[in-house]
């Protein structure tokens, strides 16, 4: 009936526990932040493609991201309407927004990315020396 001797020799299933316990991980770090995980994704996001190439559409925001991208304009109008980010018409293309963070913006992302970064850390240490060839697996699962 299943190839699996139960659901703890099962990669999807094992993959969707450890997915729910760092989800929750995350939460914890962005709380005192005032953000969800989608919202701090797409700020890191935007950071890192500002830093990398300057402003960035919408789509190209939702493309690294691998964002809905309605729901990623979505989420940006909160971003916006918390004066964290910038959107303005693109003059090339009317019907695109380039991006920025503000400089409330980048100070908060500055603030949640060492606390992501660190509860990253304490989440993966218990895979040692193992955590770089499981970086590189997830990335081949790409």
């Amino acid at each position: 009936m299943t190839r699996f001797s139960g659901p703890d020799d099962s990669p999807g299933f094992l993959l969707w526990r450890v997915t729910l316990a760092w989800q929750r991980a995350m939460r914890a770090a962005l709380a005192p932040h005032d953000l969800t995980h989608v919202q701090f994704v797409l700020l890191a996001s935007l950071w890192w493609l500002v830093n990398h190439g300057g402003a960035p559409s919408q789509q190209r925001l939702a493309e690294h991201a691998g964002t809905d991208p309605m729901m990623t304009s979505q989420v940006l109008r909160k971003l916006a309407d918390r004066a964290l980010v910038s959107r303005e018409v693109d003059p090339a293309d009317s019907r695109a927004r380039l991006l920025s963070l503000t400089p409330e913006g980048k100070a908060l992302v500055a603030k949640a990315m060492k606390d992501v970064e660190d509860a990253d850390v304490a989440y993966f240490a218990g895979l040692g020396d193992e955590q770089q060839a499981f970086v590189r697996g997830l990335t081949r699962l790409l």
